[in-house]
């Protein structure tokens, strides 16, 4: 039995086309499966735990929406045995472009998800909270929360618009990070703890990060001029920024980020620092390209 976690409304309704799509394949294929959603996250989340409960045998879970709801089913199935395909049917669908298949089609997609073995990748873990992309507090955290409080633009130009409204209004926090083998005081305009890649619709801020290296990439951006700032943003998304000397990359298997600020993972706000995480490696069960 596959469960098939819907939100309908996800990419303009793209997660409801996506979803009619997914269930037409497991059909075609003579597939069992159970639509599973909600009014709400909160529902959708109890609709599926109530899923995973049952006697029977799952297959497998299939994610079709964004990072959000990619969020709220890694909560429930890391660390089991029942593995998690993601299709991509949201705004920024950082998750399954860290596993390669932002330009897949879908069918090529659900025909390894039906017929190939799972492969594991690591997850960091944040006071209790998973997270597969990205965690992240200073500047993109106060972004965040302006752009989740924005009717329009829709999608990535949303972060963008956000971003333009916060940086004059920005000063860089002063952190204490933790790592395995040192401790770094500094001031910073962001930090960003990577398990994979990218956020925010690919931003590589942490473009070297490997689900499967059982480590955190950790990505500092110094104090730097908002000028400066305007003119380097643009390389966040081919990853080269990290050449900058305003940029420090560190790797560690647990990090405690110490501030007066806010932490997102993933798109979806986790509260106030400190905050300790680390990297669990073989936590999810997923198809990689």
């Amino acid at each position: 039995m596959w469960g098939v976690v819907v939100n309908p409304i996800s990419g303009r309704g793209k997660g409801a086309i996506y979803a009619s799509k997914v269930i037409e394949h497991l059909t075609l294929h003579k597939l069992n499966y159970e639509v599973i959603t909600g009014i709400n996250a909160i529902t959708t989340a109890e609709n599926l735990r109530k899923f995973l409960q049952r006697s029977d045998p799952i297959t497998g879970i299939i994610s079709v929406g964004g990072d959000g709801l990619a969020h709220l089913v890694i909560q429930q199935c890391a660390t089991t045995t029942i593995p998690v395909a993601f299709i991509p049917a949201g705004t920024g669908n950082d998750l399954v472009r860290t596993l390669g298949w932002h330009k897949a089609q879908l069918r090529e997609l659900l025909d390894i998800v039906i017929t190939q073995k799972p492969t594991s990748m690591d997850l960091g873990l944040a006071d209790g909270e998973w997270f597969a992309a990205i965690l992240s507090t200073g500047f993109d955290s106060i972004v965040n929360e302006r752009a989740n409080r924005l009717k329009w633009p829709k999608g990535p130009s949303k972060y963008n618009l956000a971003l333009a409204m916060e940086l004059p209004l920005f000063n860089p926090r002063h952190y204490r990070l933790t790592l395995d083998n040192e401790v770094i005081e500094t001031q910073a305009m962001l930090v960003g703890i990577g398990n994979g890649k990218s956020y925010g619709g690919g931003m590589l801020v942490c473009p070297d990060a490997d689900v499967s290296d059982n480590l955190l990439d950790v990505v500092l951006l110094t104090p730097i001029s908002k000028f400066e700032f305007i003119r380097v943003f643009p390389r966040v998304y081919k990853g080269t920024h990290i050449s900058h000397p305003a940029v420090k990359v560190y790797r560690s298997a647990k990090v405690i980020i110490e501030a007066a600020a806010v932490a997102y993972a993933d798109g979806e706000r986790i509260g106030s620092l400190p905050i300790h995480a680390e990297s669990v490696p073989q936590a999810l069960l997923t198809w990689r390209r």
